[in-house]
């Protein structure tokens, strides 16, 4: 199963940038590239994940697990959100122990979302 790791690319963590400035969400985006993805996460560049007052952001998902969402991020945190996300692709829930997340997922992380779950329509 394919873990989706969303990096939203347009972010300015509060930044005001030059013209022709590389944005710092699209810098954090190509150092995870860099980093190395890791085997069963995909990296998918988003516009906006609504995190904009916390900085560069980033979102963890995938089917039947929990959903969580990561802020106050830069390029430099790169090779962290690379371990985690190999560490959420490898929770069969979503759900990594603390002791195993990167410092940054303990203390960064601005939602935990629950998995959805589809119910049987009702029968007639």
């Amino acid at each position: 199963m394919t873990v989706t790791l969303h990096v939203c690319i347009t972010c300015r963590a509060g930044q005001s940038l030059r013209e022709g400035e590389t944005a710092p969400g699209a810098r954090l985006h190509s150092a995870i590239l860099q980093a190395g993805v890791p085997e069963g996460v995909s990296v998918v560049p988003v516009e906006c994940l609504s995190a904009c007052s916390q900085g560069c952001s980033i979102a963890l998902s995938a089917p039947r697990r929990w959903s969580y969402v990561y802020g106050r991020l830069s390029d430099a945190n790169a090779p962290d959100v690379v371990a985690g996300a190999a560490a959420y692709a490898a929770a069969p829930d979503g759900i990594v122990p603390w002791r195993s997340r990167p410092e940054i997922f303990r203390k960064q992380s601005l939602a935990r979302i629950p998995p959805i779950t589809i119910l049987p329509e009702p029968a007639e």
